[in-house]
């Protein structure tokens, strides 16, 4: 058994005031009552905010208060994430890891800014995976890139056993979110530990699944702190004999026979993906995507009834009401 106890904290996120002093404060409570915790995990811009106005340089001072509290309580933090602003202006969602001697072993740039609404944010190019010592790997995603598969198919080939998953979800698809959280899990035979805010930052319904898609947590919709040990040794074991006996996946996708022709940006098995118009925030009454082209469907003979363009409006009969 290889045993690691990792926290997520969900806590109340203010948009125009700073929460550094909530963070530290939930994390002396924290390791006050659970003193056994070895890793602790927060939300997506827990410190700041989900304003990009509030961005600062990679190293400030709330980075040096995570670096004290890491050292003060001898655990690996990951305090979420914030807006950088680099040299040239330009802004990114990062998130830093700090472990016991208060030294930052890792920086994280997501790679998939919520767009089009997370706007003026830049994507990251580069993942995230660090190794804490006689335990095992770690990498580290930030909410929307969970969306994309390819994501943590990259951090699991390279031996990630642990996903940690700082989000930021105040919308409606928080169900889809931990369904995904579950599938991903299942996929690459890792823990997901998935960490959302409260009030600005997020609806809650944190969660951590481990590596058969079986939830060992779900928060509900208050501030919660959830130590929970895992076992690093279900993951080895898993991958090499499947799940409950059953699907080696990584394994599988090792000896596949096909390489996939949609990476290949030249290929022109994207095509379909061109005609699905620009990734911009819909407008009232929109009707985009409600008539066009279906890939295969021939065009109809003449006299045939046609779907009306995106020209010519659909034509509804008018009701009558009668007394």
């Amino acid at each position: 058994m290889t045993p690691f106890a990792i926290a997520g904290v969900q806590m109340y996120v203010n948009a125009l005031q700073p929460n550094v002093d909530g963070m530290i404060h939930r994390l002396d409570v924290l390791m006050a009552r659970f003193p056994w915790t070895q890793m602790v995990l927060f939300s997506e811009l827990a410190a700041y905010g989900p304003l990009n106005k509030f961005a600062l340089p990679l190293q400030n001072e709330a980075i040096d208060r995570f670096r004290d509290a890491a050292i003060k309580h001898k655990i690996w933090l990951i305090p979420g994430s914030m807006f950088e602003k680099t040299e040239d202006g330009k802004i990114y969602n990062t998130s830093t890891v700090i472990n016991p001697q208060g030294e930052t072993v890792a920086t994280y740039r997501k790679m998939f800014p919520f767009r089009p609404y997370e706007a003026g944010v830049e994507a990251g190019t580069g993942f995230c995976v660090f190794d804490v010592p006689e335990v095992g790997r770690f990498g580290l995603s930030i909410c929307y890139d969970i969306w994309f598969p390819e994501t943590t198919r990259q951090l699991t080939s390279q031996g990630v056993e642990v996903l940690l998953h700082p989000v930021l979800t105040g919308t409606t698809d928080r169900d889809a979110e931990l369904a995904i959280a579950r599938a991903t899990a299942a996929q690459f035979q890792c823990y997901v530990i998935d960490v959302n805010g409260l009030g600005a930052g997020g609806v809650g319904k944190s969660c951590v699944i481990d590596p058969s898609s079986m939830v060992l947590h779900q928060s509900a919709g208050q501030e919660d702190m959830f130590p929970i040990e895992l076992d690093l040794d279900q993951v080895r074991r898993q991958r090499e004999t499947g799940m409950k006996g059953l699907g080696q996946v990584l394994k599988s996708f090792r000896d596949r026979s096909v390489d996939f022709s949609i990476y290949d940006r030249d290929s022109g098995a994207d095509a379909y993906l061109k005609t699905l118009g620009p990734l911009e925030i819909p407008t009232q009454g929109s009707r985009a995507g409600l008539h066009v082209d279906v890939p295969g469907q021939t065009t109809p003979a003449l006299g045939e009834d046609t779907a009306p363009t995106q020209d010519t409006p659909p034509q509804y009969p008018a009701k009558i009401y009668s007394s």
